[in-house]
């Protein structure tokens, strides 16, 4: 007995849907946030970091940021963090309470290069931390080594605001 054409089609497309990779619910949000025609950062950090940490410092850091920027979606995600809770760091550094501000850990803590996250919204991640500005989608700056420098991330989020067109 044959196997009728349409069969074997509707078969080989199921084994195709089966093999295509998950869509990871955390990147699916953050693309969802950055989609948005506002202003998004998106902040890859870790509560080891030492440059993550000079970062919160006030007076010029990321809470006075967020202050500063009360249109502009920030978020945090808390990457390579070897199972280290976040919240008292991010509470020395007043951050937290902020209405423009998501904090999210990723589920994988690993920092071993193998095993760690190396791509997010099809992005290199190599270095923590790294500091994207999205609009309508669009990544328009990427600090993507080191501490950032609050005056420029200033500039680079009052770029994104105004009209780009590529």
């Amino acid at each position: 007995m044959k196997t009728p054409a349409w069969f074997l089609a509707l078969a080989a497309a199921g084994l195709l849907r089966a093999a295509a990779p998950a869509v990871d619910p955390l990147e699916m949000q953050v693309a969802d946030l950055v989609a948005r025609p506002q202003v998004t950062v998106v902040h890859f950090w870790a509560p080891w970091c030492p440059n993550c940490r000079a970062e919160m410092d006030p007076p010029v850091g990321w809470a006075k940021f967020l202050a500063d920027n009360p249109a502009v979606q920030v978020v945090f995600l808390n990457i390579w963090h070897k199972g280290q809770d976040p919240a008292p760091r991010l509470a020395a550094a007043g951050l937290g309470a902020q209405p423009n501000l998501l904090l999210l850990t990723h589920p994988n803590p690993s920092r071993l290069a193998a095993d760690r996250l190396n791509t997010f919204l099809g992005l290199p991640v190599t270095w923590v931390p790294t500091t994207w500005v999205f609009r309508e989608g669009k990544l328009r700056v990427a600090f993507n080594y080191g501490e950032i420098r609050f005056a420029v991330l200033q500039q680079m989020v009052d770029d994104a605001r105004s009209e780009w067109e590529h």
